[in-house]
């Protein structure tokens, strides 16, 4: 025995469903005292019946006070014994009482003469409904409260026999997706591979004709927001077939079995419906590595993967059912399920190019009013690394601002601010900073502005402000002139260099240091550390790979690296990462020291105007600051 009651669950909670019969029992008990009581009171209040020869009798020993004759046939007669006792009769409507007491029973008229005899007119209709009320809502109330306990236990039986069921939403016809491949910028070469999917559902023997197989999966693979989901959907639209749409995380439950259920259901009722195709999104959430868990081989998570894996592999000839799958985390699945037969094709869908941004505004800018002077094709230059999410957050974040302004067409000003917004965060006009921080930041951003333009490898400036925008105090937004897929030892160095570039500047200006360069310190380690362990970017350590992240799936890969070298080498890492900060750490506070004069320049600037333009900063540099209305010799103490 457990020690808990009936009424509680096995974890000492109170079972609801057992509080509910007890609360339903003891409302019938009610209802049927209710209906004992009014059945009581009924006969009070009626009397009882007498007959013809008692009333004849009572009336011959003077008893009957009063005779009231209701309607046709209902007869009241008050007695004086026990005192107004009332006793009723029936009589029928052809029938004269007074007439049949005397006649028939040999009542004199002298007796009659003693009571009151009285007609009255209508009808005791409205009693006899009450009557009949009292009697038949308390019983059609106990019938209700019994259909609905009937119906709850009915409605719980169904759902527990349809928890084993699939999920997934079934779009059918004119249900289907109204999303074709028009609608998918961006992505020209994952758009051909799906293509090939397309054409084999609707036109299956064009492939069969040459001994070709239909691919069983199809798995889009990138990160996230660059319209894996989207992908699906178009194809759906474009394959005219019934579309079955389901998360990975909905198969599991804390069940076991429950998610091997859903997936029999879900292949079952696709292939009943074939040619059709199976969209599985977010699959790494049922698909990671087995034998990565805690529950060993009877975790729910690997049966549920184990049933997918036979589903996938048991498709029966020609049933023309596609399986497409989306994941932003391919490296954590198991190797049987991307494995040819399963997941015969691998489409990447990466963030996309110049060209693919430019594609992908053009998209979300339809229908929304755009004015003259907004060029797309300059948006899609100075957003490198944007996913189509981005774009299109961008696009929408600049009619916000547009309609926030009481505008009639996005411009170009809102444009970049939005680009800026998505980036940094809203700007904080409203933050109280004092006169001191103002030029502590301006030195700051100064410092990094000025080791972009006269670094080699650095990106080129396109704005710096001194306005709080998200958690920072101040920015500089460098963009390349290009997408840039291969990195050298060079640019890290310089990017670095250009990290250090607001703490050296600190240091020239005020001899002292503040915390607004703890972002800079640690993306500078981070890259510093990556050049030493993945990159082999140090000529001390050579090239090689220091660890790897093949740490346990199931609890995370990232809580800790597999150190596969000694405490030597360990040692060795560290102080050359603390090398390569400290050389360009160096580079930055000499090259900085050495244009003392534009680091004062372009700092004077931006506490007076706050925020420079990527033309108004070259300006500056070139010389041309009387076209700012800044003086060419600037003599500013910062310390005033």
């Amino acid at each position: 025995m457990n020690g808990k009651s009936p009424e509680q669950t096995p974890n000492g909670q109170p079972n609801k469903n057992a509080q509910r019969m007890w609360l339903a029992v003891g409302v019938v008990v009610v209802l049927l005292f209710l209906v004992m009581v009014a059945s009581q009171s009924m006969n009070n209040l009626a009397g009882s019946v007498m007959s013809f020869p008692e009333l004849a009798e009572e009336l011959k020993a003077g008893h009957v006070n009063t005779i009231v004759i209701r309607g046709a046939t209902e007869v009241e007669i008050r007695l004086n014994t026990p005192p107004n006792s009332i006793r009723r009769m029936t009589i029928s409507p052809y029938l004269n009482l007074r007439e049949e007491m005397t006649e028939a029973y040999g009542v004199t008229t002298v007796e009659w003469n003693a009571i009151t005899y009285r007609s009255e007119a209508g009808d005791n209709t409205s009693a006899i409904l009450f009557n009949v009320a009292l009697i038949v809502l308390p019983l059609a109330v106990m019938i209700w409260i019994f259909w609905r306990l009937m119906r709850n236990m009915r409605v719980g039986q169904d759902a527990a026999m349809n928890f084993g069921r699939s999920r997934a939403r079934v779009s059918r016809d004119m249900e289907r997706p109204q999303v074709t491949f028009a609608d998918v910028a961006g992505a020209d070469e994952a758009k051909e591979e799906l293509k090939e999917v397309v054409e084999f559902l609707k036109e299956p023997d064009k492939f069969i004709r040459l001994g070709a197989r239909v691919p069983k999966g199809v798995l889009m693979v990138g990160p996230p927001g660059t319209g894996k989901t989207l992908m699906a959907r178009a194809v759906a639209g474009e394959a005219g077939v019934p579309f079955f749409s389901i998360s990975g995380s909905e198969f599991v439950e804390m069940f076991v079995g429950v998610g091997a259920s859903r997936v029999r259901d879900l292949f079952d009722r696709a292939k009943a419906e074939a040619p059709a195709i199976i969209f599985v999104d977010e699959i790494d959430a049922v698909g990671r590595h087995r034998g990565a868990g805690l529950g060993g081989g009877h975790d729910e998570r690997e049966q549920t993967l184990n049933q997918i894996l036979v589903e996938m592999d048991g498709f029966e000839t020609g049933t023309n059912l596609i399986v497409v799958a989306a994941t932003n985390r391919p490296d954590i699945l198991d190797p049987a399920l991307l494995r040819p037969g399963r997941f015969d094709r691998k489409v990447i869908m990466d963030n996309p190019d110049v060209k693919g941004r430019l594609d992908i505004l053009k998209v979300h800018a339809k229908g929304k009013p755009l004015a003259p002077n907004v060029d797309l094709e300059a948006i899609a230059k100075i957003t490198p690394g944007f996913s189509g999410a981005d774009l299109e957050n961008l696009i929408n974040e600049a009619a916000i601002l547009a309609a926030r302004r009481n505008l009639k067409t996005v411009g170009m000003s809102e444009m970049q601010e939005s680009m800026e917004r998505v980036i940094m965060g809203p700007e904080r006009k409203t933050r109280v900073i004092s006169e001191q921080e103002k030029k502590v930041i301006a030195y700051h951003e100064a410092g990094h502005a000025i080791l972009h333009h006269l670094l080699e490898h650095a990106n080129p400036i396109h704005k710096i402000t001194i306005i709080p925008r998200g958690r920072a105090g101040g920015y500089v937004l460098a963009l390349p002139e290009s997408d840039v897929m291969l990195v050298s030892r060079e640019q890290f160095e310089d990017q670095i260099a250009v990290m250090m570039g607001g703490r050296a500047a600190e240091e020239i200006i005020f001899n002292r240091l503040t915390t607004g360069a703890s972002n800079d310190l640690q993306q500078a380690t981070r890259m510093a550390r990556s050049m030493v362990t993945q990159f082999g970017m140090s000529e001390i350590l050579g090239p090689r790979a220091y660890g790897s992240n093949n740490g346990s799936i199931f609890l995370g890969r990232e809580l800790g690296e597999q150190r596969d070298y000694s405490e030597h080498y360990a040692e060795e890492i560290d102080n050359e990462v603390k090398r390569i900060l400290q050389v360009n750490y160096d580079r930055a506070h000499t090259t900085l020291a050495t244009n003392r004069d534009k680091l004062d320049l372009v700092a004077r600037v931006l506490i007076e105007q706050e925020t420079l333009d990527r033309q108004q900063f070259e300006e500056l540099m070139a010389g041309s600051s009387a076209s700012l209305g800044v003086p060419s010799q600037v003599h500013f103490d910062p310390n005033a």
